[in-house]
């Protein structure tokens, strides 16, 4: 068997030093943008820097996103910027009537993370006890990730509130609701509480489906670290989104609309494999 090139033994500690000069990096230059913008203009500064630091991301960890479906913006260009047309950047938080939208989209990575600050408007829905996490918590707590314990009630609804103020403010929501990550490209059900949030408030649900070229992306029985390593070495991973239509949520029944977001997702899922090819990760 062939010796491991250094490069691959090294790329771990190398991203790793790499993220935490990103996150502080981008961090210090939101707090100086936010500090010189007026109060009008915070929300687009912070939505600016999540794309830039996503993107950022993408390149550091050699993601190669393809972006299929009613993702626009501004242009998108050089690697990792994603996108099979001219325009297909980023997908806005807020719809036309002001309301925020929530983005569904099924859990397969950590890189999820990245790609959805990458190419989404909108603030995460996430496991609680990330907020403790060094570096990452902290990212996370400043960018208005909302933080549900699923094992706890009280936490969900509290969430489901938080989501519908979100939304009422025009502020785009991401929601992974199989709840966890999974292998593979079938999607678990969903839980109920985006949706739940989304047709209080009359806010559209924009599906969205994502693959990754090979099954080692998958973070299943493994701490973060563990996982976080392993992809890491990776020269190249290719992953594709598909993004679907928005579904209307007004006056709509929560279960009704929560079936029709995981058909959507599903056959999103399908369409984006189909995207990707046989594309593999570069190990």
């Amino acid at each position: 068997m062939p010796s491991a090139h250094p490069l691959d033994v090294l790329r771990f500690p190398l991203r790793a030093a790499g993220f935490v000069g990103l996150t502080f990096g981008m961090y210090g230059l939101l707090e100086v943008d936010t500090a010189i913008s007026s109060a009008a203009d915070r929300e687009v500064v912070l939505h600016t820097w999540m794309r830039r630091y996503g993107r950022a991301l993408l390149k550091l960890y050699g993601l190669d996103a393809r972006v299929g479906g009613l993702v626009h913006g501004e242009p998108a260009s050089g690697p990792g910027a994603g996108g099979d047309r001219p325009g297909a950047a980023y997908y806005p938080g807020r719809a036309a009537s002001g309301v925020g939208r929530v983005f569904v989209m099924n859990h397969r990575s950590a890189l999820d993370i990245m790609v959805t600050l990458a190419f989404f408007e909108a603030t995460v829905v996430s496991r609680a006890d990330l907020a403790g996490w060094p570096v990452v918590g902290m990212a996370a707590r400043r960018v208005g990730t909302l933080f549900v314990d699923r094992s706890s009630k009280r936490s969900g609804s509290a969430v489901v509130q938080a989501m519908c103020a979100a939304l009422k403010r025009g502020r785009g929501v991401m929601v992974y609701p199989e709840g966890t990550t999974f292998s593979g490209d079938e999607v678990r059900p969903f839980r109920a509480g985006a949706f739940t949030a989304a047709c209080r408030v009359g806010a559209e649900i924009v599906p969205v489906g994502l693959v990754y070229g090979g099954a080692e992306s998958s973070y299943v029985d493994e701490s973060f670290a563990a996982h976080m390593a392993r992809v890491s070495r990776a020269r190249r991973i290719p992953v594709a989104l598909e993004v679907g239509e928005p579904i209307a949520t007004a006056g709509q029944d929560v279960d009704a609309v929560r079936d029709e977001a995981h058909r959507t997702v599903q056959a999103l899922v399908r369409r984006a494999r189909a995207r990707l090819g046989s594309d593999v990760s570069d190990a």
